[in-house]
């Protein structure tokens, strides 16, 4: 891997450590002020709703800019959410401010990934960057997790300052102030990412339009990309298989949670042991993807995605933790294992379509906007009496079914479109990088 690789591996870690951690303080924050269950279920798609709202401006602002320095920014962003959330903000407010931070940051994360590295490489890089991802979203529930219990909040609760007054005084609360201090490690190492030499794609700015009226006029340029990521031949299948996964997935997060408290009688800190062994799972899997496939052998992951969908049906009938363990492991497996090519084809047929960061914002918009949806229909089903069981039934035909629909829909464009899809998959093959 070049210079540089390892750096971003390091920034991405702690951010995402951040991030998973913040999300279960969010959660007992919610809980200790008494808000009702789908307050708590709302936070996911409010960590979503920046992602679909920016998609078509920060996918254009990374290309514009060096990828370090708009990561750097990102972070800064999360560190201003956290801040709110400390002092008196709604926490689903704070929590899509940091969700901004976050929208800001992707495209420029797996956007450099394609300025530095070849094609050949893009499906090790994904593998490693995809692992490395899910190691931290493990960490990061159990640190959030420890944060918010009784033994390591007690402790940090302990500190006296003198003088200044923090008015910090619950254990989610702690936890937040300790999560800022992470954040800004990773934006340190945000600084230390080197200029990958790949010419910058200037934002369309007209001095004599309004900077609202310069933000508008890049929706048509946002919403052409789109369109040729869905009518390319192999982007269409890798975007919607990804949509899909990270939709269910994003939302899997507290369903595991929810599913831990019903099922097993978890708290939050016990519960997020398992959201982390589902993590675990998806790493095995990320990193066999990245040893054993290759780009042009993307497609050929889709099965898993059914089978996916109907472990997670499965999922109602466990109410052992020495059963639901390996169970989770194995469905986490599968999903990882789905994912990390399919990631890695659609940003090979994006870099090549539009340029990196517009590709990695238009696939965001879509993975985003399937959380978003899919969350506030789990929420309001929530607020109406819908139990974690009937969600997780209903999660998991919602996958299979609709990865049966995308296999389906390749294999009528590899009987209509024989010679393009053979094209495309050469372009894959032998793509010797820029």
């Amino acid at each position: 891997m070049k210079r540089g690789f390892y750096t971003i591996m390091s920034a991405q870690f702690f951010s995402s450590l951040a991030d998973n951690a913040i999300f279960v303080a969010a959660v007992e924050l919610l809980k200790s002020d008494g808000a009702p269950e789908w307050q708590r279920a709302a936070l996911v798609p409010m960590f979503a709703l920046f992602y679909v709202i920016l998609a078509p401006f920060v996918g254009a602002f990374a290309d514009a800019q060096p990828k370090g320095k708009v990561m750097f920014i990102s972070n800064a962003i999360k560190v201003v959410g956290c801040l709110l959330m400390l002092f008196g903000t709604h926490p689903l407010m704070a929590y899509a401010v940091i969700g901004l931070g976050a929208a800001a940051y992707s495209p420029a994360k797996y956007g450099i990934l394609t300025e530095l590295l070849p094609a050949s490489q893009l499906v090790k890089a994904n593998g490693w960057i995809e692992g490395l991802t899910i190691a931290s979203i493990i960490l990061g529930v159990l640190l959030g997790g420890q944060l918010v219990g009784h033994s390591v909040s007690g402790l940090l609760l302990s500190f006296d300052f003198p003088v200044f007054n923090t008015g910090i005084d619950t254990p989610p609360e702690a936890a937040i102030f300790v999560l800022i201090f992470i954040y800004a490690l990773a934006a340190w190492f945000n600084t230390r990412i080197p200029h990958t030499g790949v010419e910058m794609r200037p934002m369309r700015q007209d001095p004599e339009l309004s900077v609202a009226r310069n933000a508008l006029n890049l929706l048509p340029d946002f919403w052409s990309c789109n369109s040729r990521l869905w009518n390319d031949k192999l982007g269409q299948i890798s975007l919607a298989t990804t949509t899909l996964f990270w939709g269910v997935s994003g939302n899997l997060r507290y369903i595991v949670l929810a599913w831990s408290a019903a099922a097993l009688g978890y708290s939050t800190t016990q519960a997020s042991s398992l959201v982390g062994v589902v993590a675990i799972g998806t790493a095995v899997g990320a990193v066999l993807a990245s040893v054993r496939m290759r780009l042009d052998q993307a497609t050929s992951v889709m099965p898993l995605g059914i089978g996916m969908g109907m472990l997670v049906v499965l999922m109602n009938f466990i109410d052992n933790v020495w059963v639901a363990a390996p169970f989770l492991i194995l469905l986490g497996g599968l999903g990882g294992f789905l994912v990390v090519p399919m990631n890695a084809l659609l940003q090979h047929r994006g870099h090549n379509l539009m340029g990196a960061g517009r590709s990695i914002a238009v696939q965001n918009f879509n993975e985003q906007a399937c959380i978003l949806a899919l969350g506030a229909l789990y929420s309001l089903s929530t607020k109406y009496g819908m139990s974690a069981f009937g969600a997780i039934t209903g999660f998991g035909l919602i996958v299979a079914t609709a990865m049966w629909l995308i296999k389906r829909w390749h294999h009528r464009n590899t009987v209509q479109h024989s010679e393009e899809l053979q094209r495309l998959m050469a372009i894959a093959r032998n793509d010797p990088g820029h």
